[in-house]
């Protein structure tokens, strides 16, 4: 992945190349598998990870909690917000 340069928001390449790296390390096979594990539709998911879409407020929760991750990384990772410094 490229290097992270605060202020600069993730590109979808980087969403979506930050996301296969994550269900790997989880051992999560598939996105199928990703969306059952989260109770969200598949491809709603791949919106999200194409910044086609923003996850709902109801969505960060399961979201963080299949990922392991806080809100902000989350919200980083989707675009949403800048990088940290």
């Amino acid at each position: 992945m490229t290097a992270k340069l605060a202020g600069k928001r993730f590109s979808q390449d980087e969403s979506s190349e930050w996301l296969v790296q994550r269900l790997i390390k989880l051992n999560i096979s598939s996105y199928e598998d990703f969306a059952a594990h989260v109770g969200i539709d598949r491809g709603t998911l791949s919106r999200y990870f194409r910044h086609e879409r923003r996850p709902s407020i109801d969505a960060v929760a399961p979201l963080c909690e299949v990922l392991q991750v806080s809100p902000e990384t989350l919200l980083i990772v989707l675009g949403a917000i800048d990088r940290k410094s």
